[in-house]
């Protein structure tokens, strides 16, 4: 996303928690166009020093792209508390500050206020799927949280919100992700969590029940720049044809029940006195 950015002439602010990994790719660019600044989102004072460096170096900050975040998979029943709350102090916990501060600098620092908050949620956001219980569950309460955010401010702040829902991306995020050791009562080959294993081993195989491949992110990062540009971008993005098949038949499935069972509730209304 940065190298994106930067390509199309934008002034970027790049935050991880090691700074010293983009130190050669940093020297490529002036000051007057890339800041690096160290950043680990499970830290709130260092996500205020953040966005105040920001402010000394740019002046304004016109698009938080919120992307930070680690997985843990692994069956429900098999995955550690200690791991699973670890995973929600930075992909619900460290976001949702991220989230906050971004919103007051926008509405209280930029002149004139404004500015785009992205959230990279992803599919599990409105999917569930197996191994991925926990790591979707931080991510639905992030969609949960921005959806509500974007009704309770005012629209005179100008700020706008997207959750990007991506489908399947080869980033870091899954090759620096822990796997759990599965449970013996899941071992069984054919269950789901099994065709889900031997799909994330082998990618590039392809599996019937489990299918499993991927999209370009160097693509996706381009389409990511694209949404910060348009006037009125939408409140979530599917990003990728997957996610976008997953979004369509979570919907279907919505409707369905709705429309079969909304009889049920039909008499439940408290009656007049």
């Amino acid at each position: 996303m940065t190298r994106c950015a930067l390509a199309h002439g934008d002034k970027v602010v790049a935050t991880l928690r090691k700074p010293a990994v983009l130190a050669d790719f940093a020297s490529q660019y002036p000051s007057t166009q890339l800041l690096v600044v160290e950043l680990d989102v499970t830290n709130e004072s260092e996500i205020k020093e953040a966005f105040q460096k920001a402010k000394d170096a740019f002046g304004r900050i016109d698009v938080v792209f919120n992307n930070a975040g680690i997985v843990v998979s692994g069956e429900t029943e098999g995955i550690p508390e200690d791991a699973a709350r670890k995973m929600f102090e930075t992909n619900f916990w460290g976001a949702v500050h991220v989230t906050l501060e971004a919103v007051r600098f926008f509405r209280e620092v930029n002149k004139p206020q404004g500015g785009h908050l992205i959230q990279n949620t992803g599919s599990t956001g409105f999917i569930s799927l197996p191994l991925m219980g926990y790591y979707g569950a931080t991510k639905r309460g992030l969609e949960g949280i921005t959806d509500t955010l974007h009704k309770e401010i005012s629209p005179t702040w100008n700020i706008k919100f997207t959750s990007i829902e991506p489908g399947a991306f080869p980033t870091e995020l899954g090759t620096n992700g822990q796997m759990i050791a599965q449970p013996a009562a899941y071992t069984d080959p054919s269950m789901p969590t099994s065709l889900m294993r031997a799909a994330f081993a082998h990618p590039e195989a392809g599996n019937e029940a489990m299918a499993f491949g991927f999209n370009d992110t160097a693509k996706a990062v381009q389409k990511v720049f694209e949404l910060t540009r348009l006037q009125n971008p939408p409140l979530r993005l599917p990003l990728g044809r997957d996610a976008v098949k997953f979004l369509s038949d979570t919907a279907a499935e919505y409707l369905k029940v709705v429309e079969e069972y909304a009889s049920w509730s039909d008499d439940l209304a408290i009656a007049a006195k």
